[in-house]
């Protein structure tokens, strides 16, 4: 079965001209036709700032996808 999604190795950092802070670190996940992907965490984890960088609606200039591929 083929991926509709592939992120691998995605990277967001909140950069600053003080300082760089790392966010998410090499997040890779596949979702396949027909399947459903949960993600489980604690708050402030970065569950919805994953969504939010795999859809390109980052709610700051400060948070900058650093590495990484997305296929949709």
């Amino acid at each position: 079965m083929s991926a509709i999604l592939s992120v691998k190795n995605l990277s967001v950092e909140f950069q600053t001209p003080d300082e760089t802070r790392p966010l998410l670190k090499g997040v890779s996940l596949e979702l396949g036709r027909s399947e459903i992907l949960g993600r489980v965490g604690e708050s402030g984890s970065g569950k919805s700032l994953l969504c939010r960088a795999i859809t390109g609606l980052l709610p700051s200039k400060n948070l900058v996808p650093t590495g990484g591929d997305i296929q949709l």
